[in-house]
Formats: C-alpha cells, structure tokens, sequence
C-alpha cells in the first residue's frame, strides 16, 4: 500500500500553527479515541498512559509510522481512523496532550 502526503491530514509544520498551546510534536491519533499511536510499541494508548511516548519529531516519521501501522493492520488503505495531530507533553500532569481534543471521524 501506498499513501500519498496527505493520506493522514495535510502536511504541516507544527511551529507554524497559531496554537493557543504550544505543540512540542506530531502525534497519530485514533480518530474518535483519545489514543495515540506509541512510538516504540506500534499499539495505540491512551494519552494517560504511563508508558505512551508518542510525539514524533517531523510529520514525515509520523506519516512513517502510521503507514506502517495501517499496512499491518488494514486490508485496504483507505480503511484506516487516522490522523497525524499536534501534540505536546505536560509534565505537571505526566501525560500527552492533545492540541485539538479527541478528533471526530465524521463532522
């Protein structure tokens, strides 16, 4: 399977966005989950998860990783929930943190 730029959102640089809260990566996210995809493991987690490490350094890796993780586990491309998302980490709070909130599939 092949997927196009844009195949997970549009490409976009993080720093550019005029966030209200700084973003500090890009995420994949579960579209109407607040999980996201984990680096090291491959499986999505929840964003409270202890173990998540889930910000990637450039939308490019994160396109990587969800396309990996579409091939392994879709039959067809285009089935896939996924969005790249900025994301940050909060140290107070020991968790991720979704920039935009748990994104809908359908508006």
């Amino acid at each position: 399977m092949d997927f196009p730029d844009d195949a997970f959102g549009d490409p976009y640089d993080v720093h550019a966005l005029p966030l209200r809260r700084p973003a500090q990566g890009y995420a994949v996210q579960m579209l109407d989950t607040d999980t996201l995809l984990d680096r090291h493991c491959g499986k999505f987690l929840p964003v409270r998860a202890n173990a998540l490490d889930a910000l990637f350094p450039d939308f490019a890796s994160a396109h990587a990783a969800a396309a990996a993780w579409t091939r392994a586990h879709c039959q067809r491309a285009d089935e896939h929930r996924l969005a790249i998302v900025p994301a940050s980490f909060d140290p107070v709070l020991e968790r991720h943190v979704l920039i935009y909130g748990v994104l809908c599939q359908q508006p």
